[in-house]
């Protein structure tokens, strides 16, 4: 890091913070602390409904996705436009209509006090777990740039997060989104600028994108049906809906961004402009990750990118196995550079048999090219390391501080600390109000003046962020964070879609009927996985929905044949 990216970096940050801090002013009130007085217009709650999502996860992990098995992670978003016309057509009314401060209010008002704290728990503990990986997707960025321990890290985003959220509430978390969806932009395009202009100067953007698609990293569409495939056009459009149905219907962190708006109508639009806008800004961002590969085509990139695991096969003892697999990785690297520019000049001269040749070389090079970089994962395991090193989250990580210009470097980690703020934010704030709203002021302190419900709320936005940095340890390990937290988020989000779902559109199903459809719905998710059937684990949303549905119809039908008997 130099003088420049501190900067920026430094600046950036304290705009984004102190601006929010400046427009959240007046929030003396429980309703305006969390729900900024149902005053948002929809820009606002858009661009916020977006940035809640758009974490430090999304821009280190997803481009790393890009890298390692191309763009068809895009899939996973199809799903999503579907989504929104759904929930804005039925949800918004709804949950505008109860006057609720969270979405579980309302399961009580249609069904029992314990659907509602049945679902008020699994949201807990769900998003509770995905924010520890939230934390440490940022604490990760740290560690690489300034060589501190993880643990460090966490704590000090944690804290910087915890500070901004207890202060501001919900109003400056949703002003801040607005400035960092700008600096986002501004950030990601100069990140997919510089990549492409640091390649060879004989290497044109075309031909970038050719190698790109050679190297099979522009597979954005996948057609073949394969139940145990994560990322194809079927589980996209039909796990992917039922996954975005219930992250933005029934969990807290979302619900509560279009609970803020001034009307139905404002909230609707809020929704459906995600609908319209999430499906590109994932292309491009995994687009820059494409762009990155083709990049490390022509730049040798390190055997691994996580330098603590780098380091500790370069030790003395391991130095002769070390050196002889980094010749090998050498080889491979030039015999891949020397295929693409094969490619390039097939392209270029139109000459079809050059590019067969050079398609061939190029798949023998990469094959030995990942062997290296497998038996260097098999080397750090040897030196008393991890079983399995994956180094997805330190990709892009990499490319910024090595190869961006001075200044560059540090927009795109303020675009990277600045998404992390917001989702933290959005996070901390959600928890907090389902832990006083559904359950301190439900089950503890049912009656209290609108100020000490006030001083719990900011009591509960402290316990969640300890609570976070705690759990931030469990995503040290976990691999590419993007897939982590959505397959997190699958393991509970099916049962809590199948309640709403028995809300919005059963009217006959009663309150047993939900409390154990939703039992049995979690019951089916954790079974799916227990016993490894073989389905991608975005199924998992649709299969735990379906289950309560099915489960919560038959009870209630049940219930209706056993009354009629005894009347």
């Amino acid at each position: 890091m130099r003088t420049a990216d501190w900067v920026v970096l430094c600046g950036t940050l304290a705009f984004m913070v102190l601006y929010g801090l400046r427009r959240s002013r007046g929030s003396d009130t429980v309703r305006k602390y969390l729900l900024a007085g149902k005053t948002l217009p929809w820009p606002v709650m858009a661009l916020s409904i977006m940035a809640t999502q758009a974490s430090a996860v999304t821009f280190i992990s997803t481009t790393g996705q890009s890298y390692v098995d191309g763009m068809r992670f895009v899939q996973f978003y199809f799903g999503l436009p579907l989504a929104m016309v759904i929930l804005a057509s039925a949800a918004v009314p709804v949950f505008h209509r109860s006057n609720a401060y969270t979405a579980y209010e309302y399961l009580e008002q249609r069904f029992d006090g314990r659907t509602r704290a049945l679902v008020s728990v699994i949201f807990l503990l769900q998003r509770g777990l995905a924010l520890g990986i939230t934390i440490y997707a940022p604490a990760v960025v740290l560690t690489v740039i300034l060589g501190w321990p993880d643990r460090i890290t966490t704590l000090i985003m944690g804290a910087v997060a915890l500070t901004f959220t207890t202060l501001g509430g919900v109003k400056a978390v949703a002003w801040t989104h607005v400035q960092q969806m700008a600096v986002m932009t501004l950030g990601l395009a100069a990140a997919l600028i510089a990549a492409v202009m640091l390649l060879p100067d004989h290497v044109s953007f075309l031909d970038a994108v050719t190698l790109a698609g050679a190297a099979g990293k522009l597979n954005a569409v996948t057609l073949r049906a394969d139940w145990n495939d994560r990322y194809n056009l079927w589980s996209g459009l039909i796990g992917g809906m039922f996954l975005a149905l219930a992250y933005f219907g029934t969990d807290q962190s979302q619900v509560q961004r279009y609970l803020t708006g001034k009307s139905i109508a404002q909230s609707r639009i809020s929704l459906l402009f995600n609908g319209v806008a999430k499906v590109p800004m994932q292309f491009f961002i995994l687009f820059i990750g494409a762009m990155v590969f083709v990049f490390y085509l022509y730049n040798q990139p390190p055997i691994l990118f996580e330098q603590t695991e780098l380091r500790r096969i370069q030790t003395p003892h391991l130095r002769a196995e070390y050196e002889t697999l980094e010749a090998r990785y050498r080889q491979a690297f030039e015999q891949r550079r020397q295929a693409a520019e094969l490619i390039v000049q097939a392209r270029k001269n139109g000459e079809p048999e050059l590019r067969r040749v050079g398609l061939e070389r190029y798949r023998q090079a990469q094959a030995e090219f990942d062997a290296a970089r497998r038996q260097s994962a098999l080397l750090v395991e040897k030196a008393g390391g991890p079983k399995s090193v994956n180094d997805t989250n330190y990709i892009f990580l990499t490319f910024v501080t090595r190869h961006l210009p001075a200044g560059l470097v540090g927009l795109v980690l303020a675009v990277i600390f600045g998404a992390t703020m917001s989702a933290i934010s959005s996070e901390m704030n959600s928890l907090a109000t389902v832990s006083m709203v559904d359950i301190y002021k439900r089950h503890v302190r049912k009656t209290a003046s609108d100020h000490h419900y006030l001083n719990a709320s900011r009591a509960m936005t402290v316990f969640w962020g300890v609570y976070a940095v705690i759990t931030a340890q469990f995503a040290k390990r976990q691999g590419s964070l993007v897939e982590t937290v959505n397959l997190l988020g699958s393991f509970f989000y099916g049962a809590m879609l199948g309640a709403f779902v028995l809300a919005f559109f059963f009217p006959r199903v009663g309150g047993r009927g939900a409390f154990y459809g939703v039992l049995a719905g979690e019951a089916a998710v954790i079974a799916c996985y227990v016993f490894q059937v073989k389905v991608a684990f975005l199924w998992y949303n649709a299969i735990g929905c379906l289950v309560v549905v099915a489960a919560g119809l038959l009870i209630s039908q049940a219930e209706r044949a056993l009354a009629r008997r005894a009347g």
